[in-house]
Parts: C-alpha cells; sequence; structure tokens
C-alpha cells in the first residue's frame, strides 16, 4: 500500500497547497485500504462459496467452518481461504445431531498439531503478510515476484513458477531473480528425465535439492553455472482431485537460494504452507464470476433481432451434482417465435423444456446437446415433423435441429426442409465437393444452360452468359483446341460421347480441366440435346506434376549420395585399413572387424586403433563418430590420429580424452559429438587400463563367464565445455578375452540397452573357442536381421601360454 506524502510546511509552499495535499494523500491511503478490503472480502466469500457447495451448508455456518479450520491450523482467516480455495476439500462431518459433531469434523487441510509443528514467530508473521499480498497478485508473474518480496526468511535469492503441459513437458509461467536470458533459455523444458520439478510434480512431494555435486549428477540444474545456487526446493502446489491440466494441480514452485547448506526444518514446513497458499491463488486466477455464454447473452440479442431464421442462444443451467439440469434461453431471434408458438423475447429467460416440451423431451435431442456440452462438437439432429400454421393453414413442415457451441453455452438452429430444398442443396454439394459443373445444349432452340460452378471453373463472368458447344474449343488453349474440335464434330454427327482434357488460362492462372459430353438422340438417331460435365482436375495435375519433379530430385540426389559413400568409402578404407588376419600386439592376439550397415547410403564413423607402443606396452582404441558421410570420415580421421599421438607422446588416457573433447568443440562442425574407449595395457603387469567417453562397457570372459566391465566416470565427447574423466584397471589372466566394440553391435529399434547387452554376452558364450577366424560367426548371430548402424570390434586374447 502506497500513498504520495505530503508537502512539508517548510518547502515554500503556500499553505493551501500544503493542506490539498495532505488531504489527497489521506484520500489515496484511504481508497488503498479499501480497496484491500475489498478484495479480501472477496476472498473470504469465495472460500465461503466453496465450502457451501462442497457441504450444501449455510453461508453462516460456513463462516464458522473458515473460522474453525483457522484456528484449528494456527492460521489467520485469510490464509485459511487462499487454502480452502486451493484444495477445495470437503469437511467429513458427522450427523448435525451428533454431540462430537465438533470435534470429529475433519478436513483436508486441517492437521493435527501433533504431526504438524507450530512454525515459528517469524514464519507466522511471513504466511500472514503472504496472505495479505495475495489479494493484490493478478498474474503468476506478480506471484513469483511476491514470492520473492515475501520469503527472505527463506533466505530466497529466485522463485521460478511452471506448470506441466498437456505434452508432459513444463512451461515457465513465473519468475523473479533470475535474469530474462535465463528465463528465455528455460522457458521450455521437454519431458526429459532428471528434471526436478517434473519429478516432484509426478511423485506430488517435495524435492530438496541440499547437495551440489550429488544433485548436478542426478537432475539437470537451472543456472549457468548451476553453482550460482547450491540449493533448492521443487514443491508441487496441491490441487484437487482431477484439476484439469493447467490448474494448481499441474504447477511447481522453485526456491533457489545462494547460500549452501539444508534447509532447517522451520524452513520447510514454512515452503509447505506457502505452496498451499499459491494454490489458491492460481486458483482464483481461473475462476470466472459467470460464463461466457451469459456474459455474452446481453450483447448478442440485438445480433439475433437481426438474423434471419430460427435461433436460440442457450445457457445450462447446473444441477445438485454439478451436472445440466436444463438450457435457458438467453437470446432468441424473431422466427424462432413462429417455431415455437411465442414472440423470441418472450422466451429470452425462460427454461428451454418450457418453451419447446416436446422437443426437449426427445432423448436423442437431449444427448446430443450434453454431448456437445461436454465435448464441443456439433450436432445436428434428424429430421423431424412439426405443425405450424402459415396464413391461417396448419402445414406439416420438416426441421432438423443444429447446434454449435459458444462460451459456456450452446448456438441452437431450426432447419426447415422442402423437397426442393434439399435436392438443389444436395446437386449444390456434388458440385462444390467434387470441383465439378454441369451444363446442357439444347441444339433446336440453341439454349444454352450452365451451372454456376461451370462459369467459375471457366473464369467466365454470369453476366457474359454462357457459350455455345462449338464455342467451347475457343476458350482452350491452342495446343488443345483441335482435339476439342474433332471430339465435338464426332458428337454432333456421330452422337459418340467424348471425355477429353483441356487447358485454359484464367486470371488466377493456368488450369487443367476436364470435358465430359454425351448426346440425347430423337427417335431418328439424331443428335437434338447435348448434356455435359465441366470438372476442375488442376489440383491433381499439379500434384502429379510435382510428383515427377520429386522423382527426378530423388534420383538426382541418389546420385549424389551415391558418388558421395564411393568417395567416403575410399576415404575410409584408406584411413582405417583392415588387416586380414589376427595380429600380434605385446604378448596378445588381436583380432578385427568392421561391418558397414545395410540399409542406407551412408558411410559412418565407427573407427578402431590397435598399435604396439615403444615401450612393449599396446593401445587399443574403438570409436564412433556421430552422423554418416564425408564429414563423419573426416571426423573420425581427426580423432583417430590425435588419439594415438597423444597417448604416444605420454599423454594419460584421460588426459588425451579431455583434449579430444576440446579439439571437437572447436572443430568445424561444433555441435558434432563422438564416443570413444581408450585401454593401455601393460605386459609386464597384465593390467588393462581404460576410460570411456560416453560408451558401452567393454566385455570380458573368463573361465566361462561373461561380465561386463564397470565404465568408469566419462560423458561423450563435444557435449560439455567441461567433462570429467576417470580410468579403471582390470587385471587379465592366461585365456581371458576382452571384447570393445561400438553400438551398432547390440542396439536394435525397439529393444532396451540391456536386452542389446544380454544378446551379446550369451553370443560370446555359445561361440567361444581359442580358433581363430570365429569372430565372424559371433557377429553373424548376434547381428542376426536388419543392421542400421556400422559395427565395430576389436577381439582381444590372452594366450593360455606364455609367449
Amino acid at each position: 500500500m502506497t500513498s504520495e506524502p505530503a508537502t512539508p510546511a517548510d518547502s515554500g509552499a503556500a499553505p493551501d497547497t500544503v493542506a490539498l495535499a495532505e488531504v489527497v494523500a489521506r484520500q489515496r491511503a484511504e481508497l488503498d485500504r479499501l480497496r484491500d478490503l475489498a478484495a479480501m472480502a472477496a476472498v473470504l466469500e469465495r472460500a465461503k462459496g466453496a465450502v457451501m457447495t462442497l457441504t450444501g451448508c449455510t453461508p453462516d455456518a460456513a463462516d464458522e467452518e473458515l473460522h474453525r479450520r483457522a484456528k484449528a491450523g494456527r492460521r489467520t482467516l485469510l490464509e485459511q481461504c487462499w487454502i480452502t480455495l486451493g484444495t477445495l476439500a470437503a469437511p467429513q462431518a458427522a450427523p448435525a445431531d451428533t454431540p462430537s459433531n465438533a470435534e470429529s469434523r475433519a478436513d483436508a487441510d486441517t492437521v493435527p498439531p501433533s504431526r504438524n509443528p507450530a512454525l515459528g514467530e517469524g514464519s507466522s508473521a511471513t504466511l500472514a503478510a503472504l496472505g495479505k499480498e495475495l489479494v493484490r497478485v493478478a498474474t503468476p508473474q506478480e506471484l513469483a515476484q511476491c514470492l520473492l518480496e515475501q520469503l527472505t526468511e527463506a533466505d530466497t535469492d529466485a522463485v521460478m513458477i511452471y506448470a506441466r503441459l498437456p505434452a508432459g513437458g513444463l512451461d515457465l509461467i513465473g519468475h523473479a531473480g533470475i535474469d530474462e536470458t535465463l528465463a528465455t533459455q528455460w522457458h521450455h523444458v521437454p519431458p526429459l528425465s532428471g528434471v526436478a520439478a517434473l519429478d516432484a510434480l509426478r511423485a506430488g512431494e517435495p524435492r530438496w535439492l541440499e547437495d551440489l555435486e550429488t544433485d548436478r549428477r542426478r537432475y539437470l540444474l537451472i543456472g549457468d553455472p548451476p553453482s550460482r545456487w547450491p540449493t533448492r526446493a521443487w514443491l508441487p502446489l496441491p490441487g484437487a482431485a482431477g484439476g484439469r491440466q493447467g490448474s494448481s494441480t499441474d504447477v511447481c514452485i522453485g526456491i533457489l537460494r545462494a547460500r549452501t547448506g539444508a534447509f532447517s526444518a522451520e524452513h520447510r514446513d514454512l515452503l509447505r504452507a506457502v505452496a498451499r497458499l499459491c494454490a489458491g491463488r492460481l486458483r482464483a486466477f481461473d475462476s470466472h464470476p459467470r460464463g461466457a455464454a451469459d456474459a455474452a447473452a446481453e450483447s448478442v440479442q440485438a445480433v439475433f433481432d437481426a438474423l434471419p431464421g430460427a435461433a436460440m442462444l442457450l445457457t445450462p443451467l447446473p444441477d445438485a451434482s454439478a451436472g445440466v439440469e436444463d438450457l435457458r434461453v438467453a437470446a432468441a431471434t424473431a422466427q424462432s417465435g413462429v417455431v415455437v408458438g411465442r414472440a423470441g423475447q418472450e422466451m429470452v429467460g425462460r427454461r428451454f423444456q418450457e418453451c419447446c416440451p416436446a422437443l426437449a423431451a426427445e432423448p436423442s435431442l437431449r444427448r446430443g446437446l450434453r454431448r456437445t456440452l461436454a465435448t464441443g462438437e456439433p450436432y445436428e439432429s434428424e429430421p423431424f415433423g412439426h405443425q405450424e400454421v402459415v396464413d391461417g393453414i396448419a402445414e406439416l413442415s420438416t426441421y432438423s435441429v443444429r447446434a454449435a457451441p459458444l462460451g459456456d453455452g450452446l448456438v441452437l438452429t431450426w432447419v426447415r426442409h422442402g423437397s426442393s430444398d434439399r435436392q438443389e442443396q444436395r446437386l449444390a454439394d456434388l458440385q462444390r465437393l467434387g470441383n465439378l459443373g454441369w451444363a446442357s445444349w439444347n441444339l433446336l432452340t440453341r439454349e444454352v444452360t450452365w451451372s454456376s460452378q461451370v462459369y467459375a471453373l471457366l473464369g467466365r463472368d454470369i453476366e457474359s452468359g454462357p457459350v455455345g458447344l462449338t464455342a467451347l474449343p475457343d476458350l482452350a488453349l491452342p495446343e488443345d483446341r483441335t482435339a476439342l474440335d474433332h471430339a465435338i464434330a464426332r458428337l454432333l454427327r456421330e452422337g459418340r460421347p467424348f471425355d477429353l482434357p483441356f487447358r485454359i488460362r484464367t486470371t488466377a492462372g493456368l488450369r487443367h480441366l476436364r470435358a465430359v459430353a454425351e448426346a440425347v438422340p430423337d427417335a431418328h438417331g439424331t443428335p437434338v440435346e447435348v448434356h455435359g460435365v465441366i470438372q476442375d482436375l488442376t489440383a491433381q495435375r499439379s500434384a502429379e506434376l510435382a510428383l515427377v519433379e520429386s522423382e527426378r530430385a530423388i534420383l538426382t540426389q541418389h546420385d549424389v549420395l551415391l558418388a558421395e559413400r564411393t568417395l567416403a568409402g575410399r576415404l575410409q578404407d584408406a584411413l582405417l585399413p583392415l588387416p586380414t588376419r589376427p595380429v600380434r600386439l605385446a604378448g596378445l592376439r588381436v583380432e578385427v572387424a568392421y561391418l558397414p550397415a545395410q540399409s542406407g547410403i551412408h558411410v559412418g564413423g565407427d573407427w578402431f586403433s590397435a598399435i604396439e607402443l615403444a615401450d612393449g606396452e599396446a593401445l587399443f582404441v574403438v570409436g564412433d563418430v556421430a552422423g554418416h558421410g564425408i564429414d563423419a570420415v573426416a571426423t573420425m580421421a581427426q580423432l583417430r590420429f590425435t588419439a594415438k599421438g597423444m597417448v604416444i607422446t605420454g599423454s594419460s588416457l584421460t588426459g588425451a580424452l579431455a583434449r579430444l573433447n576440446r579439439l571437437l568443440l572447436h572443430s568445424r562442425d561444433s555441435h558434432g559429438t563422438a564416443t570413444m574407449v581408450l585401454a593401455r595395457y601393460d605386459r609386464a603387469r597384465r593390467r588393462l587400463l581404460w576410460a570411456q567417453a560416453g560408451h558401452p562397457p567393454p566385455l570380458l570372459l573368463r573361465d566361462g563367464e561373461v561380465r561386463f566391465l564397470d565404465r568408469p566416470a566419462g560423458m561423450l565427447l563435444g557435449a560439455s565445455t567441461e567433462p570429467r574423466f576417470q580410468e579403471a584397471e582390470v587385471g587379465l589372466e592366461p585365456g581371458d578375452r576382452v571384447l570393445l566394440y561400438t553400438d551398432g553391435l547390440i542396439e536394435r529399434p525397439g529393444e532396451t540397452l540391456d536386452r542389446g547387452l544380454k544378446r551379446l554376452a550369451e553370443g560370446v558364450l555359445a561361440h567361444h573357442t581359442d580358433e581363430t577366424g570365429k569372430l565372424g560367426a559371433l557377429l553373424a548371430e548376434v547381428l542376426a536381421g536388419e543392421r542400421r548402424d556400422d559395427v565395430c570390434v576389436l577381439d582381444i586374447r590372452v594366450p593360455a601360454e606364455p609367449e
């Protein structure tokens, strides 16, 4: 509440001016106070109305119930009103004549003190002040700012309010304490796993993020950097069961703090209480004191008075169970009185059953109107007979009723049917839907008749009149006139019908038409009349031409892609030569397999390295570059040679991965990514040291048992500017077998990764042998069926006998 200060007396202003300023300041302060009181009274009345609706009690009883709940929950009356509006939980009251009625009543927003410890004085004062400030809040954005200003006791530095979308994601509807750039970046959050706000909404419980290192591994943290807010709380707002999408049931409030340390128990209780208050405020945003159709009825009656035909605007009248008891006439046209039997103005405000008892009693009509109210889909009844008086004579007419939604109500119209009207309407619909028109040429009287659709198709004004049959070719393009002339001549001479395409040029452009005609002969077989149809085939011809162009483009693109594949394949063969037989490295026997994808014409970026280092150790690398084609091959070559060079020159495995990540981030394709496994074998110690970057784990076969090595930390290359990589070590024994592979070996469409790993393990056990050249049989079984990605495998074996 603000007011302008009065001008001091010693400021040099005139006494009258000072006195006037003081009066204005007092009046403004009083006006602000009265506005706040009126807003608070409105909140109280809405809360009383909610209690009355749920319990059927009187206004006084609802007021007493709100005071009882506030006292039991140790809240102010205004806080209790917001909570009641947010949850709308009906009290489970005992019968009125039960002595223990007051003690036995319990509701959803009152928690016994034994399970809801009282808040401290500071927190209670915060809630009381927040309840008053919520009266002035009009939007979710203002709500976020209000929370930031009021929750200083909880060390709040930023507030974010998210609403869940129908597709499952989140939409930022209010924020305070964060800059607009960050708000834009996090305005829409897709339905991903690892989102704390979504996690809280799904569980219906708050999420307290109090350990930054632990939380950043579990959740996607908002902020750049995320350490800007080391602690956060995400609180789902409670709401009534069955709340619609976007109501408080689907809203989550985020409290972001710049301080470290856990939320105290009192702060947690305070924030939970704040969420309950905000639920009522958000629900009030969507409340409408009147239906849209009721408000519209006052302004549309004049429009209805000017409308032709019989029409009504109906608004629903709810019954005690929140269903629809009847419909009320909110507006009506004058013509509707002819059908109903009373003046249109006389029906306004009356029930539909009273105005149209016979029609309202029809079960199918009642079901149709209720379905339109519920779903918003238009409804049309079956035709029915209705007796009316026309020029003093009673006539039985055929009508049907149509209903369409308007706001919260319905627009009801009567359609009168006649036999000729129905036939003309069907003929007009046929011409419109078929994009055609009919024409008739009387060869004896020279009379020509065209439908209006023929004029539209030929681009000819109705005022210009139709043209004769023999003059029809003059409208066509010169190259199409000869064929049309010959067809018409054979029709007139021999009575032979024709079906011929031709083209014309109109103001709308070139149009492809089809002319179909047949002759009506007399008793001697001489044509006396010609009936014909003109149809527009422009859309069909355009689609055919577009299809031809698409086929040409596809063939051209196919040739380009085939040439690219050939070039990429040659580059790949030159950069990644495959050994024809197993090789010996540092006392190990290594077999290599590379299989290109069976589908598509792109060359992938899978690659390997297996070299013996100067100190007698061995380096093994398997990697997979995202994408296909020349760019993927180029990136593959860059990573392959760079990785070998780094390790050869003394770089550690994790150091090489970190440098390769920076190399990929600063390459030509800054959005490229890759996965990789680096392994170094110490022959003297028989130890395999390895690190990985988002790659599937190596497989170890020992003594007839298979297991996948536990992966050390490491994310895919090119995904982050500050990745973290770790190394792992495993000892190898004589007879051990280690497989390094790319994801094409285990991934299949529609399968989980665990299923692919299990299939690989079973295949290795089934094809375990010390013989060379058996890797192909293993791959044939594991890769049975269509393969959509390249596969690269390093099969490393420790000889059973030392060499």
